[in-house]
């Protein structure tokens, strides 16, 4: 094989080259970078394809006719690189039509001049027929529009380069090989040009043109060259501490950052992108419907997920990115974490809760203590002054002590009114302050105090409480809770009679109850107190049961303070139970749960022994 002939299949070889860039750059064709990059690499294509039929040719009219099909691509290929770099660096993107046609003045120009050199030579003056029989058939003696589109070629090339350098210092490094990779391509053939500047006969330029393809196919498989344009990159990246990901138009996961590992860990199995989103998200099916269905604007939604034994939420933002403002490349989701906005929403709600029973409990003890308290007193104090006015004009012996007994009345009456003001200034505002605390020793400190109570009537008190169960509460509500009930229980249950105390374990609540083998409630009375507002709907004659409307009324409201519930179970003659729950300990479950209650009870005795 000879120089022409191993030259031409060279050519033919590189023509294809270039034609399979196109073919791959035409899958992208949605993308205007890829578009660019198939008219770059047919021009190439052709420059090629002519340069081989000119090594070929045996006669003049052979060379002119390949140097037609060389004309189809020389004019246009570096003018082309430099619209690719434009559109790749984002410049100029309003006026990117108007600069187009400004640089194509010149390539126009030196294409018409070319088809019609054989009227003007101002492209080639003339041929000289090569005696030796080498290549080239005929040596060109250039015209000066030859020299003046190299010369326009030279400075298209170095505009480029200037675009690429400051790009490429701010850019990420997957960008910056993008870049590296459009670079090559273009120094590739302007290398191999300086040759035939250099004395050289033979134009090497389409064999630089060969090593561009190269780079490009490179550039394509390995660095996603026409998936996504840097601006979408950079406006992704920069300075965002949100989890991002990013997808192109094909809806596969180009890259991501940091942030959005730790929000989807699965993003951190693949070796390499691009991948299909479906393949790495498909643990989140909600969220890729999302991805796929968004077509039009920006889109905001919750994703939440159960991570580190925490509920984690976050909003998200999709939203679409186009080229020059119309041509859709890609879409970016970005998750921002409002785990502690919502965990202190969820507090604010409950402390809103709390808030709002306290001040309806507030407003019931208000009534109670202005009505069912103040009234009263306030008679008994006039019969008090009636009673002493009359005993002191009989001239009563015992004048004196009703005297007394007057101004302790008076007095009470006094301490009442001031409390009732004191609410009327400070709107009656109760403190709930919650705080964990070992139920046995509560209960015990509560026995003992009910102990000499329950000593009059002989009545035994027992506690059967696991010594490790402890509840959250407010000590001074819990301790009015037991007090209440106790005092209920012993004024109920007959001398010699038995009152306990238990309780257990059932998920996050602990149930407390009080036991007795009293008379037990009659069934009116139960009626009452199992309306919401015993004490305010009707009146019982009986004083006791008065009394025990309005402490079970205190109860009821201290335990819902505490997010919890009061009932009771009752028998005439058999007795009566009396349960409520609160917040309770988790550390002990295992142990309820195993049947430890019963190895756990502690038995003990206050009064009737």
């Amino acid at each position: 094989m000879d120089t022409r002939q191993w030259m031409s299949v060279t050519l033919f070889l590189a023509t294809a080259l270039m034609v399979f860039v196109s073919f791959l750059s035409y899958r992208k064709r949605h993308m205007p970078v890829a578009k660019t990059m198939v008219l770059i690499m047919l021009a190439a294509a052709c420059y090629s394809l002519g340069y081989a039929f000119e090594v070929l040719s045996r006669s003049l009219n052979d060379v002119k006719l390949s140097l037609q099909i060389e004309y189809l691509g020389i004019p246009f290929v570096t003018t082309l690189w430099l619209f690719q770099v434009i559109q790749f660096t984002g410049t100029a993107s309003r006026y990117r039509k108007r600069l187009a046609l400004l640089l194509f003045v010149v390539p126009a120009a030196v294409f018409f001049l070319h088809m019609t050199n054989d009227w003007h030579h101002l492209i080639y003056e003339r041929y000289i027929l090569n005696e030796s029989n080498s290549v080239p058939l005929y040596t060109t003696v250039k015209g000066p529009w030859y020299k003046v589109h190299t010369i326009y070629n030279y400075s298209v090339l170095l505009c480029g380069m200037l675009l690429f350098i400051p790009m490429y210092w701010r850019a990420l490094p997957i960008v910056r090989k993008q870049i590296v990779v459009l670079l090559l391509g273009a120094v590739a053939p302007m290398v191999f040009n300086l040759f035939f500047w250099s004395g050289l006969d033979v134009d090497l330029t389409p064999f630089g043109f060969a090593v561009s393809g190269i780079a490009y196919v490179w550039g394509i498989l390995r660095f996603n060259l026409l998936r996504l344009t840097p601006l979408a990159m950079a406006k992704v990246f920069e300075t965002i501490r949100d989890g991002v990901v990013l997808f192109d138009y094909e809806d596969q996961i180009v890259s991501y950052n940091k942030a959005a590992e730790k929000v989807l860990p699965e993003l951190g199995l693949p070796k390499r992108y691009p991948i299909d989103m479906g393949v790495v998200l498909s643990e989140s099916p909600e969220l890729l419907e999302r991805i796929r269905a968004a077509s039009d604007g920006d889109e905001r939604f919750p994703f939440h997920r159960f991570q580190a034994n925490r509920n984690k939420h976050y909003n998200c933002s999709l939203s679409l990115i186009y080229d020059s403002g119309s041509v859709l490349i890609g879409k970016i989701l970005m998750f921002n974490d409002i785990t502690e906005m919502k965990e202190s929403e969820a507090r604010l709600r409950e402390n809103a809760r709390q808030l709002s029973e306290l001040n309806a409990f507030k407003d019931k003890l208000f009534t109670v203590v202005a009505h069912d308290i103040r009234d009263p007193i306030a008679l008994l104090v006039s019969l008090t002054e009636l009673l002493g006015d009359e005993l002191t004009a009989a001239d009563f012996e015992h004048a004196e002590l009703v005297r007394e007994l007057k101004g302790q009345v008076q007095s009470t009456f006094h301490l009442v009114e001031n409390l009732l003001d004191w609410y009327r200034s400070q709107k009656g505002k109760v403190v709930f302050r919650p705080l964990s605390w070992n139920l046995q020793q509560v209960v015990r400190q509560a026995l003992l105090l009910s102990g000499t109570k329950a000593g009059m009537k002989q009545i035994r008190m027992t506690e059967r409480i696991n010594e490790k169960l402890t509840v959250k509460a407010d000590k001074e509500m819990l301790d009015l809770i037991l007090r209440n009930l106790l005092s209920n229980a012993i004024k109920f249950t007959g001398i010699g009679g038995v009152i306990e105390i238990g309780a257990v374990l059932e998920g996050d609540q602990i149930i407390v109850s009080v036991s007795d083998n009293g008379a037990g409630i009659d069934d009116q009375t139960s009626e009452f107190l199992r309306l919401e507002e015993p004490f305010l709907k009707a009146m019982v004659n009986a004083n006791d049961s008065e009394d025990m409307r309005f402490g079970l009324a205190l109860i009821r409201e201290f335990v819902r303070i505490h997010g919890g519930s009061l009932w009771f179970e009752s028998e005439p003659g058999v007795g009566t139970t009396f349960s409520f729950t609160l917040p309770g300990s988790a550390d002990v479950r295992e142990e309820f749960d195993d049947g430890g209650m019963e190895e756990e009870v502690y038995e003990s005795d206050f009064g009737g022994r």
